[in-house]
């Protein structure tokens, strides 16, 4: 797949037709449409001139839903009918969303626990394929409303750290409408294309991405006009929505004392703590009034109530500055992205962090859009794509479960999108005809620590001892960073392969904690992979020297015989009971006093081989 490169923004040529192609920024708590078709990159506005897009959904019995700044009006009058922050539903299971607070408002069906959170509205059952194709059916009007032609295709912009089901529900959302999608890409790497095309400067960028319900950040590096993404962090559960949540649980606790406030009042306080939010982005303190009670709120009061998300934040800079093997002072830029950054507190931590100004020289809630539509623009033909070149890469890494349950990293997290690598395994029994592949994604070294993909069957593996077959495995992860996965056995090219759809993505557990966890663990999961690797090395000595024995057994003398046979016994316990190094050992010496067998079988066959033949014959 060629890479993408960005030209800089300009009028159209008028030697061909253009083609009408969109960026669409679907955001958790707005959306945003953009599209050069007239020119340069614009966002759409509607009627009145807004330009954001409230990301709420009303459904209504027997009549079209509405969408929009109307339907996010109907919230507190209708909350069990207006859905809102639908992307942070994305990928989860039914029984993990019933669980989330912000979504305590809504009936969910019961009766799906491990499939797609299904909400129940007077319009029917509505999911979050469904309910974000509405909001995309909504941006579409817009468009609809100024240029009357049809679009050739659109690309979307998710959450740096969306996983594969999260992705692939975003395209299934844009082809419930008819939206052709021509590429999903990062929010935050949109956000660098729109600000590289105006900076041109060499160096390296960190692009500070907080939105309504999502948080990113991504590390790129602009060299001789090659943006590339170093490394990518962030959290898929964190964002604006979660300031207002905190915000009106402070207040809670002050207005009712105590005492259980009903859904009503809850969903009136987070609107008013989301007031109360953008004031506190305008003056350093704000006169509260709520329900008869009074009280006041400043900035310093404010920034305590949200510190736990300020370290969050910060937090996962560090970690993107060590994955990319950086120090803060190696940072050139940083740029904010996303309404959330608005907030003196998140400008004045990421300011004191870096130990310099970040750049806010383009509309935060309009950027991404813009850079989605500069890349929509490359892909239909529309612009040049001669001056930029942009590389994406993966959050998470790649692997299969091999012997003992260990996890074989085929890609590893951060690694530039699109790719393909592959890797051989071998089968483990004499024998062997299938192998099953099971597909994995994380940082830890145990299938079980890590989060299952998929599973499929490769058959028809020729019979052979143990070691023998050669199957390769080829990983390709596509521009969209959806994986497709090929399993090949290389003497009969048999060939069995799966693309990556799950049904349902990552829990409550963030991202973050995964690699959290990584980090803390990493000296136990190495030791757990040795000790692993060693059992799984002694267990194939003892079963090769078993059926050794079987066959030719007769060429073991008596004391010989005991010797090996007391090795293997104590071998047996080391492997349930012994370190790595003491199993290694046992194993080693078992080899050697095994050498002797060995040699006698080699003989023998040897013979065998030879009976009957001269050497002039042998020679030929």
């Amino acid at each position: 797949m060629a890479l993408l490169k960005i030209s800089e923004p300009g009028k159209r040529s008028t030697s061909a037709k253009a083609k009408l192609a969109v960026g669409i920024d679907l955001g958790t708590t707005n959306s945003l449409i953009s599209s050069g078709y007239l020119g340069d990159v614009e966002v759409f506005p509607d009627s009145s001139g807004q330009v954001l897009l409230p990301s709420v959904v009303q459904y209504r019995q027997d009549a079209q839903p509405i969408v929009g700044e109307k339907a996010k009006r109907e919230i507190l009058a209708d909350p069990e009918n207006t859905v809102s922050s639908i992307k942070r539903l994305m990928g989860l299971s039914a029984s993990e969303s019933q669980n989330l607070p912000q979504f305590e408002q809504y009936t969910f069906d019961t009766s799906r626990s491990d499939e797609s959170p299904v909400i129940i509205t007077r319009a029917g059952k509505k999911d979050p394929i469904q309910i974000s194709a509405d909001i995309l059916s909504g941006l579409l009007t817009r468009v609809d409303a100024v240029i009357n032609e049809d679009i050739e295709g659109a690309v979307i912009t998710v959450p740096a750290y969306f996983n594969d089901a999260q992705r692939q529900q975003t395209k299934e959302a844009a082809k419930l409408i008819g939206l052709s999608v021509l590429r999903l890409i990062n929010e935050p790497t949109a956000a660098a294309v729109a600000y590289g095309l105006d900076s041109k400067e060499d160096g390296n960028t960190i692009v500070f991405d907080l939105g309504g319900g999502t948080f990113d950040v991504s590390l790129l590096c602009l060299k001789r006009g090659v943006f590339e993404v170093l490394a990518t962090g962030g959290d898929t559960s964190l964002g604006g929505d979660d300031f207002d949540y905190v915000l009106s649980e402070w207040m809670s606790e002050r207005i009712f004392d105590g005492s259980q406030a009903t859904l009503k009042e809850r969903t009136e306080l987070i609107a008013y703590a989301n007031w109360v939010k953008h004031e506190l982005s305008l003056h350093s303190s704000v006169s509260l009034s709520f329900n008869g009670w009074q009280g006041t709120l400043n900035s310093i009061e404010f920034s305590t109530i949200c510190e736990p998300f300020m370290k969050k934040m910060i937090n996962a800079c560090r970690r993107v500055l060590r994955d990319a093997s950086l120090s803060k002072e190696e940072i050139e830029n940083i740029v904010l992205v996303g309404g959330s950054t608005r907030m003196p507190i998140v400008r004045e931590a990421v300011e004191s962090f870096f130990g310099k100004r970040p750049l806010t020289d383009i509309d935060p809630d309009k950027v991404v859009a813009v850079g989605a539509g500069l890349q929509a623009e490359v892909l239909v033909g529309n612009k040049s794509a001669s001056d930029f070149l942009l590389l994406d890469v993966n959050p998470l890494s790649l692997g299969i479960e091999t012997m003992g349950e260990l996890v074989e990293k085929i890609i590893p997290r951060n690694t530039t999108i699109p790719v393909a690598k592959a890797q051989e395994f071998t089968t483990f029994k004499d024998g062997q005809t299938s192998m099953v592949i099971h597909v994995v994604q994380g940082e830890r070294e145990l299938v079980s620590d890590c989060r299952s993909l998929a599973k499929f069957e490769l058959g028809g593996i020729p019979s052979m001892v143990a070691g023998a077959a050669k199957v390769r495995v080829t990983f390709q992860v596509d521009a969209d960073g959806l994986l497709s996965v090929v399993a090949q056995e290389l003497s009969t090219q048999k060939m069995s392969e799966v693309q990556v759809k799950p049904s349902f993505g990552l829990s409550a557990n963030t991202v973050e904690e995964i690699l959290n966890s990584s980090h803390q663990n990493a000296k136990l999961d190495l030791d757990v992979r040795a000790l692993r690797e060693s059992q799984i090395e002694a267990k194939q000595l003892i079963d090769a020297i078993k059926a050794a024995k079987e066959d030719d057994g007769d060429l073991l003398e008596g004391s010989e015989r005991s010797r090996i046979e007391s090795l293997v016994h104590q071998l047996n316990e080391n492997i349930s009971n012994g370190t790595s190094v003491e199993i290694r050992e046992m194993t080693e010496r078992l080899n050697r006093i095994t050498s002797d067998f060995a040699a006698s079988r080699m003989d023998r066959y040897v013979g065998q081989a030879l009976k009957g033949e001269t050497i002039d014959e042998i020679d030929q």
